[in-house]
């Protein structure tokens, strides 16, 4: 007996384009949103260099209005919610967030308070700890050597804290590579200050072997 199967295999097709559709519109305003917010974050990272803090947190706020965004488009689909672009741009929201409160001084926001997921607010940490850097050597310029031992002595808790997170890469999203790469920048970046401070003392010494004017 012959069974016509046209008709349902036509409505297996028309449900999965129409499944398929929705995935594919939630997929492209992630992804739109996802690189805007991608975009805000590095500018507020570029603004906490200069020491612009309003400015910064102006951009980590349109960044986190592109990421409620993409999760209010997204819900429902975890297919999506889970691909790369959305990861790496809360990575990047997290950092820029760290980045903030780092340098500022300011209490350090966790993950479920940025709303972020937990392998994206450890890889972001680590690269908000690796921003750093940037920051030891500007104080380095400007003869600030306590606040350059300050900054670096986060890069050291960071690190601290970020290689006793010994779980599968799968889980944490590639931390490990992240956290080697922060071990890379923190020797650099020890290495500087502590020439510096050794320079430092050699010069006071220097000045106070120097003879006073008049003896």
């Amino acid at each position: 007996m012959t069974t016509d199967r046209s008709g349902e295999l036509a409505a297996a097709g028309a449900g999965a384009r129409d499944i398929l559709e929705e995935k594919h519109r939630a997929r492209e305003i992630t992804y739109n949103a996802s690189r805007r917010a991608i975009r805000a974050c590095a500018s507020a990272i570029r603004a906490v260099h200069r020491r612009e803090f309003l400015a910064a947190r102006e951009l980590i706020a349109e960044a986190a209005a592109f990421l409620a965004e993409a999760d209010a488009a997204i819900d429902g689909h975890h297919d999506v919610r889970y691909g790369g672009s959305l990861h790496d741009a809360k990575k990047e929201f997290a950092e820029a967030n760290l980045t903030l409160a780092f340098v500022s001084g300011q209490p350090i926001p966790d993950a479920a308070e940025l709303r972020v997921e937990t392998p994206a607010y450890l890889n972001g940490m680590a690269e908000a700890a690796s921003e750093l850097r940037r920051q030891v050597l500007d104080c380095l310029r400007r003869g600030e050597l306590d606040e350059a031992e300050n900054l670096l002595a986060v890069m050291d808790d960071v690190y601290t804290v970020l290689i006793t997170i010994d779980f599968p890469e799968a889980l944490t999203g590639g931390l490990r590579r992240a956290s080697d790469a922060l071990r890379g920048v923190l020797e650099r970046t020890r290495g500087d200050v502590t020439n510096a401070l050794v320079m430092a003392r050699m010069q006071t010494a220097i000045d106070g072997d120097q003879p006073k004017r008049g003896e």
